[in-house]
């Protein structure tokens, strides 16, 4: 699979309801587990403000369609998506061949 750096933006719409809200954010976590057990979510962190991941997928339209597509909190996000790849130099590289 490949690795894209995901920049996520959050905006629930004017007029929703908490219960919404919290029902959708439920469902995010949930699936969220869903995706990282089946190695789609590779990590999740947060610079102050900004929501940044590293999610895999065979491609981006993959990344796109069965992936992201499947966030319940998706129809607020928007999505700023960076294909990702191996550094030569990176001490976590697996692609190398002894």
């Amino acid at each position: 699979m490949r690795e894209f750096l995901v920049e996520i933006t959050t905006t629930i719409p004017e007029g929703t309801t908490q219960d919404e809200v919290d029902r959708r954010r439920a469902a995010e976590a949930v699936r969220a587990g869903e995706l990282a057990a089946t190695g789609h979510l590779a990590r999740l962190w947060r610079p102050v403000g900004e929501l940044r991941s590293i999610w895999r997928a065979a491609d981006e339209d993959e990344l796109h369609e069965k992936v992201l597509g499947t966030l319940p909190l998706r129809s607020w996000m928007s999505l700023d998506v960076t294909a990702l790849e191996s550094h030569p130099n990176d001490p976590g590289r697996t692609d190398v061949t002894p």
